[in-house]
Parts: C-alpha cells; structure tokens; sequence
C-alpha cells in the first residue's frame, strides 16, 4: 500500500501557499540556522531532502556555501533542474548517503527527517558524513501529544506529519548517535501561521483536504488527527563530537 499514498509534498497544494520550500516559515528557519551555525564562506553543507532545492539555491546565492541538495522524488528535482539546471541537485536516500565520511561541514534537514522511512538510519548517516565537529540542522513537525500519534500514521497520506516523532525519542536518537545537542527552539507559531495561509488559499482546511480527494483522504479523520497528535514545529542544531 506505500506506494498508493499520496506524496503530499509532490503536489501543487502546498506550493500555492508556501511556494517551493514547503515548509512553515519559509526561509526564516534556514536562515536563522545558518547564522547560527557560523559557517564560512565556501562550507561544504548538504540538504537531505531538497525538494526541489530552494534551500540549496539560497545556500549559494545567500551564504555563499558549496551546497548540494539529495531527493528521492524525481518530480520534484526535475522542476528544481528546470528552474535553475546550476544547482547541484541528486537523487538519492537520506538512508543512503552517497558521500565518504568526513565529508561536510554541516547537514540541513527541513521537513525531511518525518518523511523519511528509517530515521534512525538517516541520523546515522547524516553523522557519519559530517566532519567531527561538522553541524546539523532540523526544522521539522513533532508531535506534543505522542498518545495522538496512531490515527496520523493510519492516513493514506505521503507527509511529514505522519511520521512526527515526540521531541524525546528524536532527542534520545541523535543523542544516541554521539551528537551534541546545541539547541531546541519551538516554533510551532509557523505551523500555526501556515495553517491561516492555507486556509485563506483554499477557503477552509476541509476544503484543502478535499482538493486532495484523489488520495483518498478523508478531511474530518485528518483534522481530527492532526488536533490529536498536537502537532508543534521546532528548530534544533547539534554537532558532531
């Protein structure tokens, strides 16, 4: 049944509201872990889960950082390619890095981490790809309420919120993994705010679901699921040790 689910970051429903990146906030989060990060001009940084590589693109053109962009959706790098064929962008599994260990000075994932199919997998490559000292950065949806969980992965739904995770079992992960958690900023006012902008695009959230009728989503279980998992938005940075 996997592959009958509807890959909701590969349709056009969200880019009307949130354009190419997807994601609450924008560019804010990325630029905000950018600055924290410190990186220097020429910085070999990745983002697991580029989409269709607006993070990379701005990366570059911003901050000025080697940037490359790794996807397994085919759709989506092939409208990035269109859209500037310059960016470096490969398809490939964040389970599977195709970089030597050692190999970048900081790793971005934004809304990518909760779509992916073995987390802890991904965590362990992001880790052996980065230099020791190397930078991580997740933006991503999480679930404050993990009792709620269960009816979201019941969805026939190809999203980042339904595999959220609580913020202990992701925090328990990384620490797991050997790296040092920096920080935690909840920004769950993003999710808030994208949620008001989706519903002036489409006129309602049921209205939203509905335009999602093909993927046989039923609006009243979504919402119902979503206000049960409490979903919350958070920005974390850890380093390698």
């Amino acid at each position: 049944m996997k592959n009958d689910l509807f890959k909701l970051y590969e349709s056009d429903l969200l880019r009307q509201t949130t354009g190419d990146t997807l994601r609450p906030g924008g560019f804010s989060l990325t630029d905000l872990g950018v600055q924290s990060c410190d990186f220097l001009p020429g910085a070999r940084v990745l983002d697991v889960g580029c989409g269709s590589g607006a993070t990379v693109e701005r990366l570059v053109d911003l901050f000025h950082l080697q940037a490359i962009g790794i996807d397994p959706s085919e759709v989506l790098l092939e409208c990035g390619k269109k859209k500037n064929p310059s960016l470096n962008l490969i398809r490939g599994l964040g389970e599977d890095l195709p970089f030597p260990a050692n190999h970048m000075d900081g790793v971005f994932a934004e809304c990518a981490l909760s779509v992916m199919i073995d987390p802890e997998r991904v965590l362990k490559e992001i880790y052996r790809v980065l230099k020791p000292g190397g930078w991580m950065v997740i933006n991503d949806v999480y679930a404050r309420n993990p009792e709620g969980l269960k009816p979201l992965q019941d969805l026939n739904l190809d999203s980042c919120l339904r595999r959220a995770l609580p913020k202990e079992q992701l925090l328990n992960q990384l620490v797991g993994q050997g790296f040092n958690i920096v920080s935690w900023c909840d920004h769950t006012n993003l999710l808030t705010q994208l949620t008001v902008n989706l519903i002036m695009t489409h006129g309602s959230m049921r209205e939203f679901w509905l335009k999602s009728a093909s993927c046989s989503v039923d609006p009243i279980l979504a919402q119902s699921a979503i206000k049960q998992a409490r979903m919350g938005y958070f920005q974390l940075i850890a380093k390698r040790i």
